[in-house]
């Protein structure tokens, strides 16, 4: 029997490990080691959490910010062989655990337009489309689905979908873009032509 992944918090060491997924799952996104580095060293607004496997490798990693009562998915990425055992959701349930203790009412995330299989773990999760981003992610130049869960709508929907409300993980990304990589005035007309909101800001991921 394979032995689950253990979440734990992020830690300055495991940086170089996380550099060769972030390359493997993003090669046009891939964070650089000043970036993370910064996430790391703001955890009054930030929460970054590693997955461990048996080994001690890195099997995944996820990010949150919080501020002013909102909370925005920074990164989610999962090692290849592990997608399809539930890591991703286990991973993004942390995240809006974490949001409802430092008190965010909501939680927002980008997720590429193209990744249909992300957008359904999150829909799961209580998310809900919100806009678009025209060009969010470079230099792919693909469009960017805003997404946001009202945690005080959703109660215990996230923990019903990570205790088997829903399979697998995101194809190894449930969210992510380059920091940076969207560009002026990236807001574009969302689903029915709704704007997206002025809070949903430029983030790294």
């Amino acid at each position: 029997m394979t032995t689950a992944p253990t979440v734990r918090a992020l830690r300055w060491w495991d940086i170089e490990q996380l550099l060769a997924l972030e390359h493997d799952l993003f090669p046009e996104e891939a964070w650089t080691p000043g970036m993370f580095w910064s996430e790391l060293a703001d955890p009054e607004t930030r929460h970054y959490v590693v997955a461990e496997d048996a080994s001690g490798a890195i099997a995944g990693y996820a990010g949150l910010a919080c501020a002013g009562g909102e909370g925005d998915v920074q990164t989610i990425g999962v090692r290849r062989d592990q997608w399809g055992t539930g890591l991703g959701a286990t991973l993004l349930a942390d995240l809006l655990d974490e949001a409802r203790r430092r008190g965010c009412h909501h939680v927002l995330l980008e997720v590429r337009v193209d990744n249909t299989r992300a957008q359904r773990l999150y829909e799961r999760f209580g998310f809900v489309p919100l806009g678009v981003r025209r060009g969010y992610y470079q230099p792919a130049n693909v469009d960017a689905l805003v997404m946001r869960c009202d945690l005080t709508r959703e109660g215990s929907a996230a923990r019903h979908a990570s205790n088997g409300g829903g399979p697998g993980s995101a194809a190894g990304s449930a969210a992510g873009s380059a920091a940076g990589s969207a560009p002026g005035g990236g807001n574009g007309g969302g689903p029915g032509g709704d704007p997206v909101p002025e809070e949903v800001g430029d983030h790294g991921r």
